[in-house]
């Protein structure tokens, strides 16, 4: 069994690439990394760690290979001139005195997490470093603040953004009586709270954001957290102050970010708008991702599609975030919930966004308490592996900013410029998701086209979070292209399950169009085209 690790989980343009080797290799093993299928490096390795060099910016395949040209084992690596334009994120919830990170460390390099959200790690909603060094935190869990900055330290080691989470309106019973006076008031006069737990103040209130931006200052001076994950559960959307000042919480939340961002003008934040709300405001304020948390009645993978595309719209090139908790996990077996979590990456990542769901050395979210988590089991850790592997490789084609959507322009019979169709089983293709066809969408990236076929053949419906059926076969696929030009366009095929590096299909000519066969598609298959082979030869 051969591991690749990167050493990063994104690299500067300035810093050499480094792959860890895990295992044993034959001898005459070679090492190839490749952008969109084209070599850019190679070395030949042996066990420790291989170098790459310097390589330009954008997304890499890299593949392990013995003397035969067998593939051993792969990985990825991502090269960006902007850390912070990048945001894969994570999680972790063990704060425990003494705990052994090695595996943490393996598994943010393993799917190249770039940002790791500290979930829950606080004294107090409202006294975030009030308990001294070792505490228990609000429901219970053991914090030691040495094991916090130990993890902070490792996601500096391997590249990573170490996020604080805070709840930017949450006091609890204990503090209560000096905020109440802040309160959100329900119409018939109850302060809005999150059970009997947490009660809700206004974030803008003067008083409260004083103490909240220096209490962020403060973690940071004292812990060394590089930003926040500044949180709110959703509600209320418009209520009144115990003094009986109406407030527009959306208004509210945007203060609070500006005031944060003013507090710590050079920390990276990701503010929560949950199921949304209020993205159409908070998306340009001071802040370095678009991050969403999904709730009914985003229900169906059509709902995330519109949520990503919603969110990248407003983001104005800042990387767009799904949180989606896979609940699946908790009642169904895991071969049916890898489908679910695959269809689930498939609708994120075609659409421009990335997905909130893995952390810590080994789990995967299923709650929105992350501390109920769950662990993976092999076959969901090597999904993991596979399609963040390829989210990583194909970025540019995937969350790079200006990414535009041009299926209703060029496919269906009116347009006839690039559309697919499957004979062999009269497959329907849909530009919706629509059970048992195949949903297509086609993007411009650049001066290439990118189209995403999503096999939806076999499901009786197009819920994210329920149990999927293995996918139908739908038998290869006859891609039909308008040409521009004297020159055949170039077609390559990858799909993270299946063939996960781009690759040419032949292409042939028949008047004003080109036809390509491509392979049945499993779960994702992504199609690139190159108009004319002169402009990408």
């Amino acid at each position: 069994m051969i591991d690749l690790l990167p050493t990063k989980t994104l690299y500067l343009p300035d810093q050499p690439v480094l792959i860890e080797v895990r295992g044993d290799c034959p001898p005459g093993a070679v090492l190839t990394a490749r952008h969109l299928g084209q070599t850019q490096a190679e070395c030949e390795v042996g066990r420790g760690v291989a170098d790459l060099g310097r390589l330009p910016v954008g997304g890499y395949g890299v593949e392990l290979c013995d003397p035969d040209a067998a593939v051993l084992a792969r990985t990825a690596v991502q090269v960006a001139a902007d850390p912070r334009a990048v945001l894969r994120y994570g999680f972790v919830v063990d704060y425990r005195p003494g705990r052994d990170l090695t595996a943490v460390a393996d598994n943010l390099r393993r799917l190249h997490l770039t940002g790791v959200q500290f979930y829950d790690w606080a004294y107090r909603h409202a006294d975030l470093v009030g308990g001294g060094e070792v505490y228990d935190d609000a429901l219970g869990q053991p914090v030691s603040l040495d094991t916090v900055r130990s993890l902070i330290e490792l996601c500096h080691e391997v590249g990573a953004s170490a996020l604080g989470y805070a709840a930017v309106y949450a006091v609890g019973r204990q503090e209560w009586a000096k905020w109440e006076h802040d309160a959100l008031l329900t119409a018939s006069g109850e302060p809005y709270a999150l059970g009997d737990f947490l009660f809700i103040v206004d974030p803008a209130a003067e008083d409260w954001i004083a103490h909240f931006t220096a209490d962020v200052c403060t973690a940071v001076a004292r812990v060394g957290f590089d930003g926040f994950h500044l949180d709110q559960y959703g509600y209320p959307k418009r209520a009144r102050r115990a003094d009986g000042t109406p407030v527009d919480v959306a208004r509210s939340f945007v203060t609070t970010i500006e005031q944060v961002r003013a507090a710590l003008p050079g920390s990276r934040l990701v503010f929560n708008n949950v199921n949304d709300f209020p993205t159409w405001a908070s998306a340009a304020a001071p802040q370095d991702a678009v991050y969403i948390e999904v709730w009914p009645p985003h229900v169906g993978l059509e709902h995330l599609a519109q949520v990503a595309t919603r969110a990248r719209t407003e983001a104005a090139g800042k990387p767009v975030v799904i949180a989606a908790y896979q609940h699946v996990y908790d009642s169904a077996p895991a071969q049916s919930a890898d489908r679910a979590t695959a269809l689930s990456m498939a609708t994120l990542y075609s659409h421009g966004a990335t997905q909130l769901l893995c952390g810590e050395a080994d789990r995967i979210l299923v709650d929105p308490y992350y501390v109920r988590n769950h662990t993976t089991e092999p076959s969901t850790a090597a999904l993991l592996h596979r399609w963040y592997d390829f989210l990583v490789e194909h970025d540019e084609l995937l969350t790079a900013p200006g990414i535009t959507e041009v299926t209703g322009s060029f496919a269906g019979s009116y347009n006839d410029d690039i559309d697919v169709t499957y004979p062999d089983t009269g497959t329907p293709v849909g530009h919706s998701a629509t059970p048992g066809a195949i949903w297509r969408r086609i993007t411009q990236a650049g001066d290439r086209y990118v189209m995403h076929l999503i096999n939806l053949a076999g499901q009786g419906d197009t819920l994210w979070d329920a149990p999927r059926n293995a996918p139908a076969e739908v038998g290869a696929g006859t891609l039909k292209i308008r040409r521009a030009g004297s020159e055949p366009p170039r077609v390559r095929v990858a799909d993270p399950d299946r063939h996960p590096r781009l690759i040419d299909v032949e292409v042939t000519l028949d008047g004003d169009f080109a036809y390509a066969q491509l392979p049945a598609p499993h779960l994702w298959q992504l199609v690139l085209i190159d108009p004319s082979r002169a402009t990408h030869p």
